[in-house]
């Protein structure tokens, strides 16, 4: 078993930033892709940005590419999410999930650990 544990969201004013965490616990030795999710209120939950367990391939949604950058540390096993430029739009809970994988799933049905979520504010 893994637990995940996020933290570092906040309220930030538009175009300013936040760095959320994702902290492992657990059985951490074996390899896992690790991505973020944000669920929005009225509205489903939707991939973010997701990185290979080596940390070597990173993808991200369409929205926040070039904005966010997602890293981890494997020595802390920790990955993390840079986000820069935010936007109201970008107010929602964000959660990361992990899955033993070489691949970098983008769908939620794909991972098997999931944090409690951090929330993120964006104000106009």
């Amino acid at each position: 078993q893994v637990q995940l544990a996020e933290s570092g969201g906040g309220l930030v004013q538009a175009g300013g930033s936040l760095r959320l965490s994702c902290a492992a616990s657990g059985r951490t030795g074996v390899n896992y892709a690790v991505a973020w999710f944000r669920q929005a209120p009225g509205k489903e939950r939707e991939f973010v940005a997701v990185i290979s367990w080596s940390g070597g391939n990173t993808y991200y949604a369409g929205s926040v590419k070039g904005r966010f950058t997602i890293s981890r540390d494997n020595a802390k096993n920790t990955v993390y999410l840079q986000m820069n430029g935010l936007k109201p739009e970008d107010t929602a809970l964000y959660y990361c999930a992990g899955r033993s994988t070489v691949t970098m799933p983008t769908i939620q049905r794909a991972y098997d650990y999931w944090g409690q979520g951090t929330q993120v504010t964006v104000s106009s």
